[in-house]
């Protein structure tokens, strides 16, 4: 008589699981697809995508290790966690890396076929960590699983290549973890049956080894443990996963449709920009012509004349491409034309680490070009806001004929969470300037709410007219090199940037209006603000924050908020660039928090600064 051993069932609230392994492994289509099942099982989530900056670094290497990181709870979270408490390793150079994160008492599976010699020497190891004898992993819960043996055992019978059966390997881990989360198989199914369905022998492949991870769970009793994580109180509606760069390219195709003028997209490719070139490519049905041009200033110059056509000109790159496309974001400066680009940032200097993320190109969006220069400054703050953020870029870019920069973020377009797919019907309709009338026409003649001139769609009848680099006359457009209309149309342009702060929403606190401490950021700083300041308020301190996605012209009540606080924090991922800003701006001390490690700042980090300085404002 046999006893069916029991397995117990543990219910938790939040719970932080990463991939990691070679970039060969799958690691980044495994972890995505663990987030769609996720999705499917209604828990809240965050996730952090991150890719080695080489191209191809050999193989069993640190130098090689992708991963993918995910949170899920059934409660908001707002970050994809600081410390895994289940780490999933391909191999040792993985382990390696990934050692000193995972909580301690935390979960770690481990391919074993992988942990040769060859392959522990590669990864610097001095044995095996796996041996009984060994003191590496005392600290942990270790589960020691053939991943690569039973991939191959599972597919014995098919007619495929070696290597083609090891490609499959992921989808066996995926099916061990989605029992060990109690997770349905039916999303990555689904996702299979799309994505081989014209390939049925690497369909029933990975199908079968899907199956055969879930499976052995059970027959090889490998976990005395399951998890339950309930579905978060999320709001009515429906939701995908979605990232940022989905966000971004759907954003402008719904800003597209509600101002009814075409999008031309040109982009040359650079990490991590070239993820919305990829997609908007694939979009041609909605009328948008996306263009891979020969460098990085034939594609500002090709959106610049698109622009000059009547068309959405839109360029985007990260730091670098930037730097190279700002003689033409001047000349669109000059021609007041509506130019938008999106800024990927990554983190540098000059080539840095081209995978990681940072927010280091704001300075460079205010003052880095030669000159007065002022153009329209936007930033996301998360995945889903991308969407938001790129229609109000559009928005603003034609209503004041001006450029905008949009300063998105390496994280942001790589990372997803659950996202309420909007009412399109909701979002207003955007009026195209354009100009039709020829009467009383001059090129430079404008708007007397907005400053903005007249847009004209080339060769409209009667309305003909020529405008460059060089120095304009007010309103006729004529070349001039006065020196007192050289001031004027400076200053036109400056204030022309200054009326938008009359055309957004001020800024609302978050928290405790009451409290001594402002947390203050941008862009994706947000999530781990919020999740700190939420831990601080547990503990019965007061904390408030705001996050700034309008970073030129800045919200009008910027000043009076913070002037209101006691302490002012600001929070970045860079060495000062906002904190610099506000201090000069307004005159008021601030302290300040800043990283830039390629990677989001730690939760826990940011809850031990605001008590630190909680505790300052105490001692005065």
């Amino acid at each position: 008589m046999t006893v069916e051993k029991q397995v117990e069932l543990n219910e938790v609230d939040t719970i932080t699981v990463k991939f990691a392994g070679d970039s060969g492994d799958g690691i980044q289509l495994t972890g995505d697809q663990f987030g769609n099942t996720t999705a499917f099982a209604g828990n809240d989530f965050a996730t952090f995508p991150d890719f080695p900056s080489e191209i191809r670094a050999p193989l069993g290497t640190t130098y090689g290790v992708s991963s993918y990181q995910i949170q899920f709870a059934a409660k908001d979270i707002y970050t994809p966690g600081d410390t895994p408490e289940v780490l999933v390793c391909f191999n040792p150079a993985a382990l390696k890396v990934n050692l000193d994160v995972v909580n301690k008492g935390g979960l770690i599976i481990v391919n074993e076929d992988e942990f040769t010699d060859k392959n522990l020497k590669k990864a610097g190891f001095d044995g095996n960590p796996l041996d009984p004898t060994s003191e590496t992993l005392k600290d942990f819960r270790v589960h020691k699983i053939p991943i690569t043996t039973l991939t191959l055992q599972a597919l014995d019978e098919m007619e495929m290549g070696h290597g083609d059966k090891l490609r499959c390997k992921n989808f066996l881990a995926l099916g061990v973890v989605s029992w060990l989360f109690s997770r349905p198989l039916e999303p990555i199914e689904k996702f299979l049956n799309k994505k081989f369905g014209k390939k049925p022998q690497v369909l029933e492949a990975n199908l079968k080894v899907l199956h055969a991870g879930f499976n052995i769970c059970d027959t090889m009793e490998i976990f005395p443990i399951m998890y339950k994580v309930p579905p978060a109180k999320l709001e009515p509606g429906t939701y995908r996963n979605i990232n940022g760069a989905l966000a971004t390219s759907y954003g402008l195709l719904v800003a597209s449709q509600k101002i009814d003028i075409p999008i031309v997209f040109s982009g040359y490719p650079i990490t991590p920009a070239s993820e919305i070139l990829h997609t908007l490519a694939a979009l041609k049905q909605f009328d948008v012509a996306a263009i891979q041009t020969e460098d990085e200033i034939a594609a500002v110059t090709m959106a610049l004349g698109a622009a000059y056509a009547g068309k959405l000109g839109i360029t985007g790159s990260s730091g670098p491409g930037i730097a190279l496309k700002v003689e033409a974001i001047n000349l669109a400066v000059m021609t007041e034309l509506p130019l938008i680009i999106f800024d990927f940032m990554r983190s540098g200097i000059s080539t840095g680490m081209p995978t990681k993320t940072e927010q280091g190109d704001l300075l460079m969006s205010l003052y880095g070009r030669p000159s007065d220069s002022y153009l329209i400054v936007l930033a996301p703050s998360s995945a889903a806001d991308c969407f938001w953020i790129s229609i109000e870029a559009v928005r603003l870019a034609t209503k004041y004929m001006t450029p905008v920069i949009v300063l998105s973020e390496g994280f942001l377009i790589n990372s997803s969470e659950p996202w309420k797919i909007p009412d399109l019907d909701n979002i207003p309709e955007m009026k195209a300037p354009f100009r039709i009338n020829p009467e009383g026409y001059l090129p430079y003649k404008r708007n007397k709410e907005t400053l903005a001139r007249d847009w004209v769609k080339i060769g409209t009848p009667g309305l003909e007219h020529t405008i460059g680099g060089l120095e304009k006359t007010n309103e006729t457009g004529n070349i001039t090199q006065d020196p007192e209309n050289h001031d004027l149309m400076t200053r036109l342009r400056y204030e022309k940037t200054q009326k938008v702060a009359n055309d957004i929403p001020d800024i609302e606190i978050i928290g405790d209006k009451d409290a001594d401490l402002l947390l203050v950021g941008w862009g994706s700083t947000l999530g781990s603000m919020r999740a700190a300041m939420e831990v601080v308020q547990g503990s019965g301190k007061k904390v408030a924050m705001i996050n700034i996605r309008y970073l030129n012209p800045l919200p009008k009540n910027l000043g009076d908020i913070l002037r209101s606080f006691k302490k002012v924090v600001v929070v970045e991922l860079n060495l000062g660039h906002l904190n610099m800003i506000i201090r000069s701006k307004f005159m008021i001390d601030t302290a300040f928090l800043g990283r830039v490690t390629g990677q989001p700042i730690p939760v826990t980090e940011m809850i031990e600064f605001i008590n630190k300085e909680l505790d300052s404002l105490k001692e005065h």
